[in-house]
Formats: structure tokens, sequence, C-alpha cells
């Protein structure tokens, strides 16, 4: 009868580090394709117009209230 020889790996850090750096390379390799391979998504439709007309704001008077109205209310 035959006997099987089994085979003995020797663990390095060489061996690890090749090994990894493979799974990496192969990796960041299928995530390209993926990104190639996938379709376009497609936008959504552009929204209705607003049934009011939206007014312009000065800043300064925004603030000035905004500032006031923190001081009256006690924050």
């Amino acid at each position: 009868m035959k006997e099987k020889r089994e085979k003995t790996v020797d663990i390095s850090r060489r061996n690890i580090l090749k090994g990894s750096a493979v799974l990496l390379a192969g990796g960041i390799a299928g995530r390209m394709s993926n990104a190639y391979a996938a379709p376009v998504p497609e936008s959504a439709p552009a929204a209705p117009p607003l049934p009011w007309k939206w007014p312009t704001l000065d800043p300064l008077e925004a603030g000035t209230r905004a500032y006031e109205n923190y001081l009256k209310n006690k924050g």
C-alpha cells in the first residue's frame, strides 16, 4: 500500500506577508471590476415648482431679529 505523505507548510513572516499581499491585490482587483460593471443609477425626477414665491431675506435683519429674540427669551 502506498503511504500518503503530509505536506509540511513552512510558516514564516515572509510567507504570511506574500499571502496577504496577494489577497489584498485580488480584493482590490475584484472591487474595481465590480465598480466598472455596476449599472449607472438613474437620477430622481425634478421636484415640482413651489406654489408660492420664494422671498429674499436680508441677512443683517434676520441676524438682528434672531439675536434680539434670543435675549428676550433668555436663551
